[in-house]
């Protein structure tokens, strides 16, 4: 199995419901770490940039207004095949259609609104996950070294 990072994005939907520790409790849970976390409010451009593959797609205005009607919460997760599993944890984009157990599924109120953005490939977490954190450190996290220090 491969170590990837793939982005979760906690949409403004979640967000405003109070929703974040839910779904980050859910993303440890399931054994992904989180390597990188920031909350943002996304401007028009910054959206319209990341969704470009749906520029076009009746829904874009749609999806781009909503995304940036309040503040989301960026993350970069990794794992042993993070993308599939990360996929999987959310469910599909339909929450009508997502079993329960799942974040859309559980969360989720329209295809929409359904709580989270989860990157759809490992090529294409490479891109967003470089499009939110460009440079920036991604953390490892090593329990047994931290719980080591100090001692």
């Amino acid at each position: 199995m491969a170590k990837e990072t793939t982005l979760a994005i906690v949409k403004p939907d979640a967000v405003a419901s109070k929703l974040v520790g839910e779904i980050l409790s859910r993303i440890e849970a399931a054994g992904l770490e989180i390597a990188a976390l920031r909350m943002e409010r996304l401007s028009h451009a910054r959206a319209r940039n990341f969704y470009y593959v749906h520029r076009g797609k009746p829904f874009f205005e749609s999806l781009v207004d909503f995304m940036t009607s309040g503040p989301v919460v960026l993350l970069a997760l990794r794992g042993e095949n993070a993308v599939a599993r990360w996929r999987q944890l959310m469910g599909p984009t339909d929450p009508r259609k997502a079993p329960k157990g799942t974040i859309r599924g559980d969360l989720g109120t329209s295809i929409e609104k359904n709580a989270v953005h989860g990157s759809d490939s490992v090529e294409n977490a490479s891109t967003e996950v470089h499009f939110f954190f460009g440079g920036a450190d991604l953390f490892e996290i090593d329990p047994e070294e931290v719980w080591r220090s100090g001692s």
